[in-house]
């Protein structure tokens, strides 16, 4: 095993394994566990039922009862297109193959569209914990545009057997504003109807990128957008894993002024070490309190089983409770895709790879 991974990380494995962080010790975090949810949810505001939805979430698939979560999402039918999301591999135009992809993969649990899960849900409700996404960003209107717009109720994801539901909120967009106030109504609607609650938070504006660099995966960024994504009460938290930082530095600079910043965020709170950039983003998600689950990112091909655990290292070392990876798994062939879901669970079952 440890051999093995070693391999995928290639020159970066001593650099990722051996890392010790010097930030955020490790002692300060809420670290995933198989007691999280009566150690960290028992003691919040959420019902009964959250919590019965939550454990069922942290206690389905091969990561069941460890506190890490492997979730499978498939939503890029709508956020993508759907020709160009499932042409390489057909078989997903089939909803009820998404959650065999799941189940066979051995995820804690699947997140798709109303649609997707509407179609089979008496089928497979039951089976492993079905996660509704809310939103999307329809790409049909022209021009395209990046908006999440809601399509449909809270009360018809409950009806089909939900544990939890998913939303987007492009943190930092023309439309971010309208946004958090319909996914923190939406959330506050589940939590009532005893589900569990996933943010997708992602920062969207053209000004985040300069000079080449993308400030959308910014550590700074990215945090922030984490912190207000647990403000309204994100049970688990959804975030691209952070590859820079300084995203408020670049957005303060010729006279304008964006935000505010703290020296100590650069200097004291991170380094640019992967491992510690992510650990920012996991101490915005109140001290790891709400799970952090970093995104397994786009489907590169013959690079991807090395990409999905290199991102799994990072994350489970840096105090976050695990991967929803989708593109990679379901843009091949069935078996190779729950291949890929396997290796990353791996990560988390290998006692070897600890907190940084």
């Amino acid at each position: 095993m440890a051999r093995n991974i070693a391999d995928l990380l290639g020159k970066d494995a001593d650099y990722l394994l051996k890392h010790q962080s010097k930030t955020i010790s490790k002692d300060q975090l809420q670290v995933p566990s198989p007691d999280f949810v009566d150690k960290v949810f028992a003691q919040s505001n959420r019902s009964i039922p959250v919590l019965r939805n939550l454990q069922a979430l942290y206690g389905t698939g091969r990561l069941a009862n460890t506190g890490f979560v492997s979730i499978l999402p498939i939503d890029q039918g709508i956020e993508h297109s759907a020709g160009a999301s499932f042409a390489k591999n057909p078989i997903y135009f089939d909803p009820e193959n998404i959650v065999k992809l799941a189940i066979e993969g051995g995820c804690n649990g699947v997140a798709t569209t109303f649609g997707a899960l509407a179609m089979v849900a008496r089928k497979y409700a039951h089976k492993i914990p079905l996660i509704v996404k809310i939103n999307h960003n329809e790409l049909l209107t022209y021009p395209n545009k990046a908006d999440q717009i809601m399509f449909g109720s809270i009360e018809d994801a409950w009806n089909m057997g939900a544990a939890a539901v998913g939303a987007t909120i492009y943190f930092g967009s023309d439309n971010a504003t309208r946004q958090i106030i319909e996914v923190s109504k939406a959330f506050e609607r589940a939590h009532q109807l005893g589900m569990a609650t996933i943010l997708w938070c992602y920062t969207r504006n053209n000004a985040f990128k300069k000079d080449g660099v993308d400030y959308h995966v910014s550590a700074d960024l990215t945090g922030q957008a984490n912190h207000l994504g647990v403000t309204i009460q994100a049970d688990i938290i959804k975030q691209k894993l952070a590859e820079t930082n300084g995203g408020y530095k670049m957005l303060n600079t010729g006279g304008s002024s964006y935000g505010k910043l703290d020296e100590r965020i650069y200097t004291e709170l991170t380094s640019d070490h992967p491992i510690d950039l992510c650990r920012y983003q996991v101490l915005n998600c109140y001290n790891g309190r709400a799970g952090l689950i970093s995104s397994g990112g786009e489907s590169k091909g013959a690079s991807d089983l090395a990409d999905a655990v290199r991102t799994a290292v990072i994350n489970k070392r840096a105090g976050g409770t695990g991967l929803i990876s989708g593109r990679k798994a379901f843009q091949r062939p069935m078996k190779e895709g729950v291949e890929i879901l396997n290796a990353i669970q791996d990560i988390y079952l290998d006692k070897s790879i600890d907190l940084a």
